[in-house]
């Protein structure tokens, strides 16, 4: 047997004898299995229901001899957002570290997680300014790793040979992620915690704000699809480190204790991310958790190196064409 990842069953982590005791009792109970996993057990593979541990196998399913035999299809009781944050959180915690970046989305994560905390970024960033302060609140130890301009330059070219077809959104968040990774592999975590999957699930797109009520149920539900590529596009890019991210807003508990929320109660007036933001407010002051951030590659300032060092190339209009010149070289 062979694990990657972790793995729970009703709510309780499994050790690796209990694991195994578990599939030699019965081994339909992969179904019912938890967490974030890749499992290889006698003929058989299994990953688990999103598919944030990669494999050969598709996500939620369980293969034997090369042909579909189940689904991971992990069931819970029903639970308030609240609760279902805190079990997501604290399931992971204890093994690894967080990306604190200062906005809401990873700020709860860590008052919630109480461990280590990793942010990245270009000298006097925002994010890093943001996250001491977080840290500081919430007294939490912050390894500050600053990038310099030669370090994006020479992690172009590997960040965009890691991902597929990368577009300059892609190059951005995958340059950022790519010194999240580095840098927390080098502090001895193989396991990050990331507030991906909130702004798709909670509502935090500025186009959210616009959208009719009749149009908004299906830009979330496509935005929700759309992870699928993202998860590989990160955990890709983590991996090549020793790494991988870990993402408690993607539990399942957490999933579906948002979707039994109306659209409309996520994006209310010129709040986005309204659920997300009260469940905050247990653990945080109101500055924090109504604070308004940049995406990541932004109040990092990578993004603003990326187009300077396209623009130093003679691309000064399309980082997109520079992008092209960098995957021929």
């Amino acid at each position: 047997m062979h694990l990657t990842g972790w793995i729970e069953l009703d709510g309780k982590l499994l050790s690796g004898e209990e694991l195994r005791q578990a599939i030699s009792k019965d081994p339909g109970v992969v179904s019912r299995f938890g967490g974030e996993f890749y499992l290889e057990f006698g003929s058989c593979v299994a990953r688990d229901h999103y598919g944030i541990i990669q494999g050969p196998c598709p996500a939620g399913t369980i293969i034997c001899d090369n042909s579909v035999t189940g689904f991971v299809r992990p069931s819970y009781p029903a639970l308030s957002l609240a609760d279902a944050i805190r079990t997501a959180v604290r399931l992971r915690s204890g093994n690894g570290i967080t990306a604190l970046s200062g906005g809401v989305d990873s700020a709860l994560i860590a008052a919630i997680a109480r461990q280590p905390c990793l942010v990245t970024g270009m000298e006097g960033c925002h994010d890093i300014r943001q996250a001491e302060k977080v840290a500081a609140l919430l007294d939490l130890p912050l390894h500050i790793r600053v990038v310099t301009p030669e370090e994006v330059e020479n992690a172009l070219p590997v960040v965009i040979g890691l991902i597929d077809d990368p577009s300059p959104v892609d190059l951005g968040i995958g340059t950022t992620l790519y010194f999240v990774a580095e840098t927390a592999g080098k502090l001895g975590h193989q396991r990050i915690l990331t507030g991906q999957g909130a702004d798709e699930l909670f509502g935090g797109y500025a186009r959210y704000q616009d959208a009719p009520d009749c149009l908004l149920n299906q830009m979330l539900a496509d935005d929700f699809a759309s992870l699928d590529r993202q998860r590989r596009r990160d955990q890709g890019i983590a991996g090549s480190f020793g790494t991988s991210l870990s993402m408690p807003y993607l539990d399942v508990r957490v999933v579906c204790a948002a979707d039994a929320l109306p659209p409309a109660d996520r994006v209310q007036g010129n709040v986005r991310k309204k659920p997300l933001r009260e469940v905050a407010r247990q653990y945080l002051p109101e500055f924090y958790a109504n604070y308004e951030k940049k995406a990541m590659q932004y109040g990092t300032g990578i993004w603003k190196e990326i187009k300077r060092i396209a623009r130093q190339n003679g691309y000064h209009n399309s980082v997109s064409d520079f992008i092209t010149h960098l995957r021929r070289t």
